[in-house]
């Protein structure tokens, strides 16, 4: 896997999807962040940011949310300071996923889905949700500290079948990354 962008500052990942017709339930859906120590890249996360939330030492931040999908463009923003990033975390996964309060939604019910990451106007990533379309979650990249302390990312498009709840401590286990 290769890295996009090495030396990243202050990335965001945006969040876009059409909303539900007046006759159906809200489509909800989260951007989330895993943050790994160097000491266990792969274990429990140390931090999960989602929803309104943010990382206890603000280097995470939700700036935009929607629980509907209704505005122009990205409705839901996050933005990852890796600048400030205490030196004990090596690995940061970021993923997105659907709410299943209304039964089962899976990407490929969701029109216009996609998502982007951004670091000032250069764009590292973009995704439309189709090859995990029969997924409930996905995680979109990772972003990992090399030897230097230069973070970079590495596109990681992974389909789960998990709900808001599970998602955050599923997202970082696959080690073939």
């Amino acid at each position: 896997m290769t890295g996009i962008g090495t030396g990243l500052r202050k990335p965001e990942v945006k969040l876009k999807w059409d909303p539900s017709s007046w006759t159906e339930p809200a489509r909800h859906l989260d951007i989330v962040a895993a943050t790994y120590t160097q000491d266990t890249p792969h274990d429990t996360p140390a931090n999960v940011v989602h929803t309104e939330s943010r990382s206890p030492d603000g280097t995470i931040t939700m700036l935009r949310h929607s629980e509907t999908g209704l505005g122009l463009g990205f409705v839901e923003i996050m933005q990852l300071d890796l600048d400030r990033m205490h030196p004990s975390y090596g690995r940061i996964v970021v993923g997105v996923v659907i709410h299943q309060a209304a039964g089962r939604r899976i990407f490929g019910d969701i029109t216009h889905a996609g998502v982007v990451i951004v670091d000032g106007y250069t764009e590292l990533l973009a995704d439309d949700f189709a090859q995990v379309a029969d997924a409930t979650a996905a995680t979109v990249a990772e972003f990992v500290r090399d030897r230097d302390g230069q973070w970079q990312l590495h596109e990681r498009v992974q389909g789960f079948d998990s709900d808001p709840t599970s998602f955050p401590y599923e997202m970082g286990k696959n080690t073939d990354a």
